[in-house]
């Protein structure tokens, strides 16, 4: 029932606001990584881009490491096809499909893993300024097993090139709280 409100709130701020998304970008982030049932945290940095190949469909890529307690260093890659639709003059619906690689390097060794991602999100213009989005993404690595996460973001455009903000994604064991920076093309 919050969430119900929480999202009826959003999308009656975003009524005053008129907005088409920009699907043609690249980002860089930095992020803390906190494992809830391991005594193991780190941070890293990220880079992350998307192009509209046609009306509708972008197709998207992103890079994460991590630098973690005990030598542990985490990669992982991201490439896949999204489609977005407008569902109001401030809404933006996303719908993703993934390749998905995962590289863990140990003092004791290095191990790694791919599967595919599903994910459906929400882009919402709440101003001209601000966009929050928020989004729920399943990833199967295969031997690794399967995750699902909540994504949420807050952006503050600075111009429509430059944005600028914070994001959040929360599994059953892994939080990550991080700042970005967008520039449009």
């Amino acid at each position: 029932m919050k969430r119900t409100l929480l999202l009826l709130a959003v999308l009656g701020l975003a009524a005053n606001a008129h907005a088409e998304f920009n699907y043609n970008l690249v980002s860089a982030s930095y992020a803390t990584v906190e494992f809830d049932d391991l005594d193991v945290d780190g941070d890293g940095f990220g880079l992350a881009g998307s192009f509209e190949v046609a009306e509708s469909f972008h197709v998207f890529g992103a890079m994460d490491t991590a630098d973690l307690d005990f030598d542990v260093d985490l990669t992982s890659f991201s490439a896949g096809l999204g489609y977005h639709t407008p569902i109001s003059e401030t809404v933006d619906v996303v719908a993703r499909l993934s390749y998905e690689s995962l590289e863990i390097d140990t003092p004791l060794g290095e191990a790694d893993d791919n599967g595919f991602g599903l994910g459906v999100g929400i882009r919402v213009a709440a101003s001209e300024q601000i966009e929050l989005n928020g989004s729920v993404t399943y990833i199967d690595l295969g031997d690794s097993g399967d995750d699902t996460a909540l994504g949420l973001g807050f952006l503050y455009n600075f111009t429509d090139s430059i944005s600028a903000g914070v994001q959040a994604s929360f599994d059953d064991d892994v939080d990550v709280y991080g700042l970005t920076g967008r520039i449009y093309f």
